[in-house]
């Protein structure tokens, strides 16, 4: 009886632990597919904000992008208004970080 007893004591703590370390995990990050409405470039050109407009729900996203390649796309026109986005971004701290930000099309 003490040995079913411990390995029940042992899966139960092994199964809470699993269980809040799993969630804060992968609550920040978000997957969406939108369409550009708005690109604003920072003066210095080292970030930008952009407005979305999300497929599923039809409502506004916006995310702001500091990477390098992300920025050169928009300063070349190769994401422009209108183009069709997949986005991976984080959302911790209410403001929308991007992690990958590239065409549905593939650019």
């Amino acid at each position: 009886m003490p040995k079913y007893f411990s390995r029940l004591l042992c899966s139960a703590a092994l199964a809470v632990s699993a269980m809040t370390v799993a969630v804060p995990a992968s609550a920040a990050d978000v997957k969406m597919v939108g369409v550009v409405e708005k690109i604003q470039l920072a003066a210095d050109g080292k970030s930008a904000q952009t407005t979305l407009k999300d497929i599923k729900s039809g409502n506004p996203v916006v995310i702001f992008i500091d990477d390098d390649e992300t920025l050169a796309k928009f300063k070349d026109k190769r994401i422009g208004v209108g183009d069709e986005i997949r986005t991976k971004f984080d959302d911790a701290g209410g403001k929308n970080h991007s992690k990958s930000f590239k065409k549905t099309a593939g650019c």
